[in-house]
């Protein structure tokens, strides 16, 4: 009989107690995410009705969805489908009249409103930061007031907003990963469907991702699972997701303009003409883009889009009883300080590899940069928009850094609390309320740029 071989004796190890500095986990504000974009719905629905009257550039996509709902010749042709489709489903819904025009962009703008604030906190996990950009947000006047005309660049908006929530998902919940790329793709290419500014922020999940898998320094780069940003997708995968999706996407938007056309003038969108006619239409769109050349009253440029000077009155005229106007320009308080706080996320951004602050600024850039190159001689402030979101939510972040010095602290809330009473200052010519007279709009046009 063999002897078991003695083992040595250890002592389990002694119980040290709970760490005395905890990793912090942040509560998720998803209540928060779901009641302020709430409250701005209820804000931006104010007189929403008036004037009754198409007013700027409701005239041009007014009649094009029309034609959509209608069946008639396509119209508006510089521009895709999907945004007036949308228009023509809310005057299908609630009749062809104010409401109905402008329910569509109020929807489209309270989900880009809340998607942006869960894209924030994805990114950041910061609950102070995303609270701070839904008020910065809200009172950012551009959102506000798109959201409350018939045009095109809302729907872009509350697309790339969905898009940037499920990238940023993606990447902090991987078990979750494939069935967000999924819907961030899907996003893409109904931003791209609703207007071509999307584009230069339609591409940067796709860079991003192969950037972070690059960088992983995978011996299969194409088809390795493993690795940021999201683990257990490959790059061939992530690029079926980010990169064919959203063209397929983008074709299917077009599918409502299949039934448009009349004998003497057929639509390009012929079914017969398939694949060729849409790539046939493309040239035309872009021929038209780039033919805009006749000046305009409001037309400006993007050095005056960043330092906030020149403005856009979209209505200023007696309307409905009284003497309104709608004036779109930005907070002038956020506009300003947003400036540096871009400087300052991506410096520390990249010194302390915080890559929520990197993306605002790529995100900033790639939309504003899209505007110093692109062939289209006429531009407008209103194309500020989507620069200002990133814009506000670096400011949103930098108030986050500035409120663990002490005794700057108070600046955390200082800065949305003033924001907000910028917003109630300029309130009237944000919503058509009736103004005092004629020459009213001199007390908000503080500079000759915003007259």
């Amino acid at each position: 009989m063999h002897e078991v071989a003695s083992q040595p004796v250890v002592a389990p190890p002694e119980f040290s107690g709970p760490p005395q500095h905890p990793v912090a986990h942040p509560r998720d504000p998803w209540g928060w995410c779901l009641a302020i974009p709430a409250l701005f719905a209820a804000l931006a629905s104010v007189r929403l009705a008036i004037p009754s009257e198409p007013f700027f550039d409701e005239v041009h996509y007014l009649p094009a969805a029309r034609a959509l709902l209608e069946g008639g010749e396509y119209m508006n042709r510089e521009h895709p489908l999907l945004g007036k489709a949308l228009i023509g489903l809310g005057i299908w819904l609630f009749g062809d009249g104010p409401l109905g025009w402008r329910i569509m962009p109020l929807v489209a703008g309270t989900i880009a409103f809340g998607a942006a604030m869960r894209a924030l906190w994805h990114a950041s996990l910061d609950r102070y930061a995303t609270l701070a950009f839904g008020v910065l947000l809200a009172s950012g006047f551009h959102l506000f007031v798109q959201s409350r005309i018939a045009m095109l660049d809302i729907f872009m908006a509350a697309f790339l907003a969905l898009a940037a929530w499920g990238f940023a998902a993606a990447i902090r919940e991987p078990e979750t990963g494939r069935r967000r790329l999924a819907l961030t793709g899907i996003a893409i290419g109904c931003a791209l469907g609703a207007k071509w500014n999307a584009i230069p922020l339609a591409m940067l999940p796709g860079l991003a991702f192969f950037a972070a898998r690059l960088s992983a320094g995978r011996r299969r780069l194409l088809t390795s699972r493993r690795g940021i940003p999201v683990p257990g997708v490959s790059l061939l995968e992530a690029f079926l997701w980010l990169g064919i999706v959203p063209l397929f996407v983008y074709a299917l938007t077009f599918l409502p303009g299949y039934s448009l056309g009349t004998p003497l003038r057929p639509s390009p969108l012929a079914g017969e003409l398939f694949p060729f006619g849409l790539v046939e239409l493309h040239g035309e769109i872009l021929e038209l883009q780039k033919s805009v050349m006749a000046p305009h009253t409001y037309q400006s440029t993007w050095p005056q889009w960043v330092t906030n000077t020149r403005g856009i009155w979209y209505l200023y005229e007696y309307a409905d009883g009284a003497q309104r106007g709608v004036l779109l320009i930005g907070n002038p308080l956020t506009m300003l300080l947003g400036l540096p706080a871009l400087v300052w996320c991506m410096v520390t951004g990249v010194w302390r590899r915080e890559w929520a602050k990197v993306g605002v600024g790529l995100g900033y850039a790639a939309s504003l940069g899209l505007w110093i190159v692109a062939p289209k001689p006429v531009q407008f402030y209103y194309h500020y928009m989507m620069p200002s979101v990133f814009l506000l939510a670096a400011l949103a972040l930098s108030l986050a850094d500035l409120r663990q010095v002490e005794r700057l602290r108070w600046l955390g809330w200082a800065m949305p609390l003033a924001s907000l009473g910028f917003f109630a200052l300029f309130w009237k010519v944000l919503t058509a309320a009736p103004l005092d007279g004629p020459m009213s709009f001199a007390d908000w046009t503080w500079i000759s740029g915003w007259r």
